[in-house]
């Protein structure tokens, strides 16, 4: 039974190892490839279990040699990967792990991201079997496999639909490892041999050897039982968050501002589409480039995170008729790759990609004859009616969206109050602003680049004559977005190129740019804002004007001086001039005197405030009731968020303003060889105890322990709030007097 039993356990844990890994890759490559491994490794230890120990471990590295090869073959042959097997093993063993902790779930199974599982299979299946079978030590072989466990649920991280996948392999990994154990227990050691006093000495030895081990695992469960309870409700680490993903240059982060080259040349010839759509598609679909999320008051950026992806990007929900596009670059450059929304496949190059927006980009830049083919599911855009009565997300829930950092021009904010004014739903709000900017506006192709405040000012607003009024898509998406934020509307950009029917030739008059909107249960939906060709212009000047700012009150007037001194006036001077420098000198002393008591007062008041603040620090945290300590924890971390810089908005619940806390501290660069920095102390409990204060009663709220718990949390976050800061911005937290006058607003 050990000879058969313990083997198949060992195979069973290391393939079950596999499938715990396999949700998160594209298809059934790699449990196939890991189960082979698996077997390879065990089987060749088995069977040369009778040699000397020495001969296990050059047969299973031949074995693994083997086996590399085989994977690198088959998968770069499913990849589509090009080059000789020792030059694509060579540089899939050199990036495996950062390609792994980069790479789009569900991951392609190529040789960088396949090559690692299989060789940590075979090397676990060597030591687990060598172990298990050859030295019979089967609970000590059981660690390699496990660890292998391990490092896979790792790796899958808090992908929920792994997790959903793989509920039942925990179970059947332990039920494994339990007929392992059975089938290597020492057999009967003849109890009809044994005496009487030699029973009753082994009885007395495994009945202490049980008490002993139970007392342990009480005592075990009583100390951890808590710790490990309290991780049921945590999302588990994902090691993607310690890697940086690939990142785009200047030019491919802001493609808007190419917009204007591309319409001044229209002939250019910038790639070739020949698009295959499927039923219930747009007649002229449009290739989409880039979606560009933020905006700073002076450019619109991607702002996205690419993650390195194979053929297949992301998890399809079979929404929308398919749209195939089979691409060749001609005269576009940089590195991002144009495709029709919302691309599900990629054949023909390597790419990564943002699953929030749909952008694609190369490792490497585009080269003239390169040639792909998207794949995309295009989402029909819902009905006007559907539309009329749907919300959008709050301006908490989608604050990227809605930023406007800087200060918007008192022009552009009074036409977007104009617009809202008299509409009632977000879809309204939108339509407005579309009809105005295509009914006042003119579309040129001559316009400059830009699309900043003032830009976007002098296209509303600007004189004719000097170029406002008129621009390219730019300028359209630009104002609309900008105005559309200010409603209050989630807002993004984006850039991309026309198709047009029985042409596949896309050139530089075919660029566009349009704004998106985001409604809950539609998504993102697009408006056109460009005028109609049968739109007749009307002045902007005859529907709205905007109210000129304040002027400034004039400068006081002064009297000129005269042309020429009186004789009079010159021996006056000439008389007083003694006691003026005597009285000078005396005024001098003064000044410099108050001076000098001044700078020793603010000196002392500052060198006094870090005593104050810590001693009322520590009076408030440690005497009172337990709700007013409480009360007091909760207060010194709003004081820490507005001394940090942040302050939580009054608007939040004590539940939000925990996240928002969480949210708020920024990470520190780490000096070398510290490692990565601890996660922010949390103070989600303290939240929760500082609502029992507010509406408990006082016989049912917290009581000593837990005013306990809000102190320290309390104090732990707000210590590692301020060391998060520079450390100029920490000297200046030491002796900031503000809080002192905080504490008294709060206390009147």
């Amino acid at each position: 039974m050990r000879r058969v039993f313990v083997p198949l356990a060992l195979l069973g844990m290391l393939i079950l190892s596999g499938l715990a890994l396999a949700p998160i890759y594209n298809g059934t490559l790699l449990p196939l490839l890991t189960t082979v491994a698996a077997a390879g490794s065990v089987l060749i230890s088995v069977a040369v279990r009778r040699l000397p120990a020495f001969t296990a471990a050059p047969a299973s590295v031949l074995g693994l040699a083997v086996m590399v090869y085989v994977t690198v073959r088959v998968t770069a042959a499913a990849g589509q990967i090009p080059g000789a097997v020792p030059d694509v093993a060579r540089e899939a063993l050199g990036n495996s792990i950062p390609r792994l902790l980069t790479a789009l779930i569900p991951i392609e199974p190529q040789p960088d991201t396949v090559l690692l599982p299989v060789i940590a299979t075979w090397l676990a299946g060597l030591a687990a079997a060598e172990a298990g079978v050859r030295y019979r030590r089967v609970l000590l072989s059981y660690s390699a496999p496990t660890a292998l466990f391990g490092g896979a649920l790792y790796l899958v991280g808090p992908d929920t639909t792994a997790a959903r996948a793989t509920t039942w392999i925990p179970m059947a990994y332990a039920a494994l490892a339990i007929l392992g154990l059975i089938a290597s227990a020492r057999p009967d050691l003849g109890g009809d041999t044994l005496t009487g006093a030699q029973r009753r000495t082994l009885g007395l030895r495994v009945g202490a050897g049980a008490a002993a081990g139970l007392a342990v695992i009480v005592l075990l469960s009583q100390l951890l039982g808590p710790a490990v309870a309290e991780q049921g409700n945590d999302s588990p680490v994902d090691p993607r968050n310690y890697v940086t993903p690939p990142q785009l240059d200047a030019l491919d982060e802001n493609p808007l501002v190419r917009l204007s080259g591309w319409n001044l040349n229209k002939d250019q010839h910038l790639f070739d589409a020949v698009v295959t759509r499927g039923p219930g598609a747009e007649q002229e679909p449009i290739i989409r480039l880039a979606v560009l999320n933020d905006y700073d008051g002076v450019t619109w950026r991607i702002g996205s995170v690419y993650r390195n992806a194979g053929r297949v990007l992301g998890r399809s929900d079979g929404d929308g008729p398919e749209v195939t596009q089979a691409i060749t670059i001609d005269e576009l450059d940089g590195r991002l790759l144009p495709g029709i929304a919302t691309p599900e496949r990629v054949e023909g190059v390597r790419v990564a990609y943002d699953a929030e927006t749909g952008t694609v980009a190369l490792a490497d830049s585009l080269r003239k004859g390169l040639t792909y083919t998207v794949t995309s599911r295009q989402r029909p855009r819902p009905d006007d009616q559907a539309l009329l009565v749907a919300e959008v997300p709050t301006p908490e829930e989608a604050a990227r969206f809605v930023a406007l950092p800087g200060k918007v021009p008192d022009s552009i904010a009074q036409l977007s109050s104009h617009l809202g004014e008299g509409v009632s739903n977000p879809y309204q709000r939108a339509f407005a602003i579309q009809q105005w900017l295509e009914e006042h506006y003119k579309l040129v192709a001559d316009a400059p680049s830009g699309h900043s405040y003032p830009n976007v000012e002098h296209f509303l607003f600007g004189n004719k004559q000097l170029g406002g009024q008129k621009g390219t898509s730019e300028q359209f998406t630009a104002a609309f977005a900008v105005l559309a934020r200010l409603a209050g509307l989630p807002t993004r950009v984006g850039v991309g190129f026309q198709t047009h029917e029985g042409r596949k030739e896309i050139h530089g008059a075919d660029a566009i740019a349009w704004p998106e909107v985001e409604f809950k249960g539609f998504g993102w939906v697009a408006f056109d804002p460009l005028p109609k060709s049968d739109t007749v212009q009307r002045p902007v000047e005859d529907d709205f004007k905007p109210k000129a700012p304040p002027s400034q009150p004039p400068p006081p007037s002064v009297p000129p001086p005269s042309a020429a001194p009186s004789a009079q006036s010159s021996a006056s001077a000439h008389a007083s001039a003694a006691p003026a420098t005597a009285a000078g000198d005396h005024t001098t002393l003064i000044a410099v005197s108050s001076a000098a008591a001044a700078l020793v007062l603010v000196i002392a008041y500052f060198a006094s405030v870090p005593v104050v603040l810590a001693r009322r620090r520590r009076r408030r945290l440690s005497e009172g009731p337990p709700g007013v300590r409480i009360d007091a924890a909760w207060h010194e971390v709003l004081i820490g968020l507005r001394q940090a810089g942040r302050p939580a908005p009054t608007h939040l619940t004590a539940g939000e303003v925990a996240r928002y806390a969480a949210n708020a501290a920024e990470p520190r660069a780490h000096a070398p060889g510290r490692g990565l920095r601890p996660a922010v102390p949390p103070v989600d409990e303290l939240a929760t105890l500082v609502n029992a204060v507010a509406f408990a009663t006082p016989a049912t709220g917290p009581g000593e322990p837990q005013a306990v718990r809000a102190t320290a949390q309390a104090t732990a976050y707000v210590e590692d709030l301020r060391a998060r800061r520079p450390w100029w911005r920490r000297l200046l937290w030491t002796f900031d007097p503000r809080p002192l006058r905080w504490h008294r607003r709060r206390k009147d």
